[in-house]
């Protein structure tokens, strides 16, 4: 099967779109993610969104990993699909709503003189009791600035969930912290019934905040959006930073906000990359 695709990437975080309102046969990409989002052999991307018809909301969202699992949400993807699905008229209104595997969310075209500059989306309320994050061991108490053992290191540990788990761990250096050799023992570990995203975070000051993150299914990644807004969070729980903060990722800026209504808004780019074809074989 010939598939017609768009890449996209949102502060580094990229995508390859397969839209199934299309062609329905696009569904096939599930099975191949591995291969389309391998980046010597295939496409390249940390993921594939497929965008697909809802009876629930305005249009749908899935979100593949590289790795071949199957995400709740994604937040640098949520802001391609948005542009995307805006700019091929599947959705008429500047503010629309999408089904996800984490709820229906609401993204916001942003314009200025009338060109897209950016997608605001809201991401809706953070989850902070443990067994729904989940987290073992903590019941429905919130998980802030908890112990927790990898490698035979201690670290404090603030978790939230957008849909999808989080592990946030304030740290010194977000630069130099040892990502690549760590990352993956926070994902497996046996506190996560259902794995993790970590989130490494320097405090720069109450309205900067400097973070790295390890992805669930997808290792190390330039951007997250969820991740973003965990981070967020946590820095509020920890009385860190303020409830507006600008997100230094190693792929751009994000800027969320923990509003008065309890739900995080995340502002930030939504770019194609470039079209083309790539051959699934049978």
């Amino acid at each position: 099967m010939k598939f017609e695709f768009s890449k996209w990437q949102g502060t580094g975080n990229d995508f390859v779109m397969a839209d199934c309102l299309k062609n329905p046969a696009y569904i096939a990409t599930v099975d191949w993610a591995k291969e389309i989002c391998d980046r010597h052999y295939g496409i390249g991307a940390d993921g594939i969104l497929l965008v697909l018809p809802s009876d629930k909301a305005d249009i749908r969202m899935r979100i593949i990993n590289a790795d071949g699992s199957e995400a709740e949400m994604c937040g640098n993807g949520i802001r391609c699909f948005a542009r995307y699905v805006y700019e091929m008229g599947y959705v008429k209104s500047d503010e629309f709503t999408v089904e996800t595997g984490a709820g229906i969310l609401v993204p916001k075209i942003i314009k200025e003189n009338n060109v897209i500059a950016m997608i605001q989306v809201d991401m809706g309320e953070p989850i902070l009791e443990g067994d729904k994050i989940p987290v073992a061991g903590y019941g429905m108490n919130r998980v802030i600035n908890e112990d927790i053992q990898v490698e035979g290191q201690n670290f404090k540990m603030t978790c939230v969930s957008m849909g999808n788990p989080h592990c946030v761990v304030f740290v010194e250096d977000a630069e130099n912290f040892p990502i690549f050799e760590i990352g993956h023992s926070f994902e497996i570990h046996e506190k996560f019934p259902r794995k993790t995203n970590t989130e490494f975070v320097q405090v720069l000051d109450r309205q900067h905040l400097r973070m790295r993150v390890w992805e669930r299914g997808a290792a190390v990644t330039l951007a997250c959006g969820t991740g973003s807004c965990a981070t967020l969070t946590a820095a509020v729980l920890n009385d860190l930073a303020d409830r507006r903060a600008e997100i230094q990722l190693d792929g751009g800026k994000l800027v969320v906000e923990w509003a008065q209504d309890n739900h995080l808004y995340m502002t930030g780019p939504a770019l194609e990359v470039y079209t083309g074809t790539y051959e699934i074989k049978d």
